[in-house]
């Protein structure tokens, strides 16, 4: 799978591993949710002989043994020659053949699965063990979950032979090009879309450690576009040739790094803050997801609410007053953060949010869960504002946010407030860390500081939100209008 994102990476892997960084937190999580995923995908298979966790000769010899036995092959190993593949489920099939199960936490099968099977099935062919069928096992996204989780409700093996069939023809010829890729010399960087593609490449860092201040590759919904420039020897947008094609928000983007100053559409700000109106409540959730559903009524991967910060100004020239919520017990935080969100929710005015799509689908799932706020729910969303709106439709934009319209690059270039000092800087980290401290069984000092650190990193967002329209009522002095 290395070899097919990336030559480099490839080489790398196997011949100087030590330069590929361990995984991130985010990353880690990924892998975690994974083996949980996989681990309820065995129950499947009573009877089934686990090789997870014995050595790479251990893992060999017995799987080899335990072929005769008919039973199903939980991690079996198989090697032919100088290839090796490790499979999730091994499952006897008709004739004295076997099924491959590729075990996945995604809710759908992705090119990339076809191909991590297709290789699994030629290395068994290799050494001949005969597959007859190829499955991707993955999550059943419309499962809900009601007390015990079934695994047979919650898992949808779909069948990919043909597809893996179709794969087969070209495996031969790749595999020869990758053995001599790694029997080489370690290739150049060849950089573009493919290092975010299918995975954010470990080695990203290394290889993009030449490229400029302002790549074309932070262009804004550049695309495509971004591999013709890099194949041409254009990296930095500043060097574009004038006669590149670029939308208009690209165009500003160019302008923008060539002269270092911020573009700045008075009217279209103007006209933006006019859809305001007192009071203002400025707010911000953080949410957590897993793979399989924690509590019932939840499905894979729904975003569970677990805090929100809420800056409200009732009038012009009125204190700014903060309230908040932050689930800190290892039950359901839903009741009681939709309680706590009306209690400090006043009526009138408008709720400011950042990328509204987001806090609009997770209020709509509650008020789903929770029909008693249904009304509610309509009522705050229908009063809802969304700050990136300006952003998005660049009447401003600074060349620091480097293409992004993101609250994390907007914030510090407009107002010059950041997230490095911070312990927790965004919203993937304050999810794990709240998970770790509510159901990993983290020592309470720890928890303690974990919850300090969420409530600085949520209330920050809130607060941003807050100078950002003051930031914008100075591009705009007669707002508001009397």
């Amino acid at each position: 799978m290395a070899g097919l994102q990336c030559p480099r990476y490839l080489w790398v892997y196997v011949n100087e591993p030590k330069r590929i960084p361990q995984p991130d937190m985010v990353t880690q999580h990924t892998f975690d949710q994974g083996h949980e995923v996989g681990d309820m995908a065995k129950r499947l298979f009573p009877g089934g002989v686990d090789m997870a966790g014995l050595g790479f000769r251990e893992m060999l010899t017995e799987t080899a043994a335990r072929l005769a036995d008919g039973k199903p092959l939980f991690e079996a190993a198989v090697q032919s020659g100088q290839l090796y593949a490790r499979i999730d489920i091994l499952n006897p099939s008709e004739d004295g053949g076997w099924d491959i199960i590729e075990v996945k936490s995604s809710t759908s099968v992705k090119d990339e699965n076809k191909a991590d099977v297709a290789f699994q099935r030629y290395v068994c062919v290799q050494s001949g063990i005969r597959i007859n069928r190829c499955f991707l096992m993955h999550i059943n996204r419309d499962f809900v979950k009601q007390g015990e989780i079934d695994p047979a409700a919650l898992l949808i093996a779909e069948e990919i032979t043909e597809d893996v069939a179709e794969l087969a023809g070209g495996m031969a010829d790749m595999v020869d090009d990758m053995l001599e890729t790694m029997a080489g010399p370690c290739p150049d960087p060849d950089i573009g879309r493919t290092c975010d593609a299918p995975y954010s490449c470990p080695l990203k860092t290394e290889c993009w450690a030449a490229m400029p201040e302002h790549p074309v590759t932070d262009l804004y919904r550049i695309g495509a576009k971004a591999d013709e420039l890099l194949r041409s020897g254009v990296t930095a947008i500043a060097d574009i040739p004038a006669d590149f094609k670029l939308n208009e928000k690209q165009v500003i983007q160019r302008t923008c790094v060539e002269c270092g100053q911020p573009h700045i559409d008075y009217e279209g700000i103007a006209t933006f803050l006019e859809t305001l109106s007192y009071p203002h409540y400025y707010l911000d959730f953080e949410t957590f997801a897993t793979a399989i559903p924690l509590f019932d009524g939840m499905w894979p991967y729904q975003n569970i609410p677990f805090q929100f910060s809420l800056h409200a100004v009732a009038a012009e020239g009125k204190a700014l007053e903060h309230r908040h919520f932050l689930a800190r017990g290892g039950h359901d935080p839903r009741p009681e953060f939709l309680a706590a969100l009306k209690a400090a929710m006043g009526e009138g005015g408008n709720v400011v949010v950042y990328n509204q799509s987001f806090e609009q689908g997770v209020l709509k799932d509650l008020a789903a869960a929770f029909p008693e706020y249904g009304g509610w729910v309509d009522d705050v969303v229908s009063r809802m504002v969304d700050l990136i709106v300006p952003f998005r439709a660049f009447h401003y934009y600074h060349p620091a946010q480097r293409g992004s319209a993101s609250l994390k690059y907007v914030l510090p270039a407009l107002t010059g407030i950041g997230y490095d000092d911070l312990n927790i800087g965004n919203g993937q980290i304050a999810s794990l860390r709240f998970m770790a401290a509510v159901f990993g069984g983290m020592p309470e000092a720890e928890r303690a500081q974990v919850f300090t650190d969420l409530l600085e990193y949520c209330g920050q967002d809130t607060e941003g939100m807050v100078r950002i329209v003051e930031r914008l009522r100075e591009f705009a002095p007669d707002w508001p209008k009397s």
